[in-house]
């Protein structure tokens, strides 16, 4: 047994109201800059929906993630190796940019310039790839809101799996459809499939934390990274014609600090911990016969961190003492693992993602609601999970390789700590009877309505920094996209190239980031630290601008 930690984070879809605001602050972060005009490494999907890009969950048609061959070995759905070999200098099987979307601005300066008339002047849509006018026709959430609608639900790949298994019980038209949103940032799989397609090595898989990484000065721009990760995050930026993906905000982690996208989720319905498991079990794991089974087996991969002789193991693998505590309070562990409420998203592609769902119950409760019954009540609750408007076979697709069983655990398990918290919260006794109707007890249930509903900031995130040997290397000039035209480096031109935007002013060390993410207190005046007009904080001055005006000399 190999002992190795992995960051995973888990979404409550329970909470996500679809505000984009985790896509926003993530674009803002890492690709708002020429060259991935198009690329979201996060973004959030209505489902039902085709989306992004278009239908990339249709594995026959992109050739993404792995199979299993009759041997009981692993492949990559795209080929063997020689064969992808003799294709290296032919277009890898990816999206194009109309699956994506072409991405575009607007030319407001006509709003303001145009000279007075009889008509209110337009804001044109300007192409950002080629800086010329443009018909808008997709984006990365077209599905937006849209779930089960007649246009697009139909191309849905996961809706055509279970067309025949739900019948008449999907709707397409609007008033009697279903939907619910799913975020979406990179899996940092434990058998990444982006890794072992990349031909000069650049993609790899941090061995400290398993978070999945782009190596700019090794990367070649083949582009079988993009044909090989089945969820399709992976970018290929055509202005430095390098491979790009969601890093998880490592130089973050590295200090103790969350992801973006989870730092400014509105619904609070990310958590971020440690998994440990066992790397020498990996690709047997991978390699299970039954698709149905890779849920489990990926379960089996995790390993106990109370455990005292998996503890004497990672200590001797090399764990730090303060990571081994972190593992034992990490609460995605405890979700996955323990509660069994959160899954991972296509465990089919044999990958082992490590961002992990827990299921949408609300449309439940709504549905009880509407008809006039006690929306809450155990029994009813219980009763309705088997009839949900979102069907449980389409939440099995996206979770569990189609096994419903799980999944239907999942959701009773949430039910129950509903019915279960609304008499202790309205001061009824306390029915011991709903908790063990889902195999937990009274103190279970407690603690997972804590984690869920109620948990801190502290208890939300449980991160622990960057080995204190490697600290030296936790300088901005370490950044593995420090690269000409990486974040933050702009250049002039049309549209297209980030016009009129200023060269912004490097932070100075991940720490100092850490510092002033953290202080309760503003930037005193006149303070030694470094200070500019990106990261002032509104008080004192900027350095470089006078306090005063200087005096005029006189006769002037």
């Amino acid at each position: 047994m190999k002992v190795m930690a992995q960051m995973g984070m888990v979404m409550n879809l329970d909470k996500c109201i679809g505000c984009h605001t985790c896509s926003v602050t993530c674009k803002q972060a890492w690709t708002n800059r020429a060259g991935v005009e198009y690329a979201w490494f996060n973004n959030v999907e209505t489902r039902p929906g085709q989306g992004y890009p278009r239908t990339y969950q249709d594995q026959e048609k992109w050739r993404g993630g792995w199979v299993r061959t009759k041997r009981g070995k692993l492949k990559l759905r795209a080929g063997s190796r020689f064969h992808r070999l003799t294709q290296i200098f032919s277009s890898p099987k990816m999206p194009e940019l109309r699956d994506y979307y072409e991405p575009w601005t607007y030319d407001y300066d006509t709003l303001i310039s145009a000279p007075l008339g009889e008509h209110t002047p337009v804001a044109r849509p300007k192409s950002l790839i080629t800086g010329k006018d443009m018909k808008i026709e997709w984006s990365a959430n077209w599905d937006d809101d849209l779930g089960g609608g007649p246009e697009l639900a139909p191309a849905d790949p996961v809706l055509k799996k279970i067309k025949d298994e739900v019948g008449d019980r999907v709707k397409l038209e609007f008033e009697q459809a279903f939907m619910f949103y799913l975020p979406r940032i990179c899996e940092h799989c434990l058998n990444p499939a982006c890794v072992a397609s990349c031909p000069s090595g650049a993609m790899y898989k941090r061995s400290e934390d398993g978070i999945v990484l782009v190596d700019q000065d090794s990367c070649r721009g083949w582009r079988m990274c993009i044909t090989g990760c089945p969820y399709k995050k992976v970018y290929f930026n055509h202005r430095t014609g390098k491979a790009e993906k969601c890093t998880m905000c490592y130089p973050r982690l590295e200090v103790g600090l969350p992801t973006v996208c989870s730092e400014t989720c509105v619904g609070r319905l990310r958590y971020l911990g440690l998994f440990l498991y066992d790397a020498d079990r990996v690709t047997e794991a991978a390699a299970t016969e039954n698709e149905q089974d890779l849920y489990a087996a990926q379960l089996d991969l995790l390993l106990d961190p109370h455990d005292p002789a998996v503890q004497a193991a990672a200590t001797r693998d090399g764990i730090p003492a303060d990571w081994l505590e972190a593992a034992k309070q990490s609460p995605v562990y405890r979700l996955a693992c323990e509660f069994k409420v959160a899954l991972p998203l296509h465990p089919e592609y044999r990958t082992m993602p490590m961002v992990w769902y827990i299921p949408p119950l609300s449309p439940v409760v709504d549905a009880l609601r509407d008809t006039g019954h006690d929306a809450e009540a155990a029994g009813n609750l219980f009763g309705a999970i088997r009839s949900l408007r979102i069907p449980v076979e389409y939440l099995a697709e996206l979770f569990t390789a189609g096994d419903v069983a799980p999944v239907v655990d999942s959701l009773d398990k949430l039910a129950a700590m509903r019915a279960y918290m609304r008499d202790h919260n309205l001061g009824r006794p306390a029915d011991p009877s709903i908790p063990a109707a889902v195999g937990m007890t009274e103190e279970a249930v407690y603690d997972m309505y804590r984690l869920l509903a109620i948990a801190k900031y502290e208890d939300r995130y449980v991160i622990p920094t960057a080995f204190a040997e490697t600290g030296a290397q936790l300088e901005e000039l370490a950044c593995s996209l420090d690269f000409d035209g990486g974040p933050g480096q702009y250049s002039s031109g049309s549209f297209g190239e980030s016009s009129g935007r200023p060269v912004p002013v490097a932070v100075e060390t991940f720490h100092a980031l850490q510092q002033r993410q953290t202080t309760e207190q503003m930037v005193a005046p006149g303070s030694a630290g470094q200070v500019n007009l990106l990261n002032w904080d509104g008080a004192g001055v900027p350095l470089g601008i006078p306090t005063v005006p200087p005096k005029q000399e006189a006769g002037q």
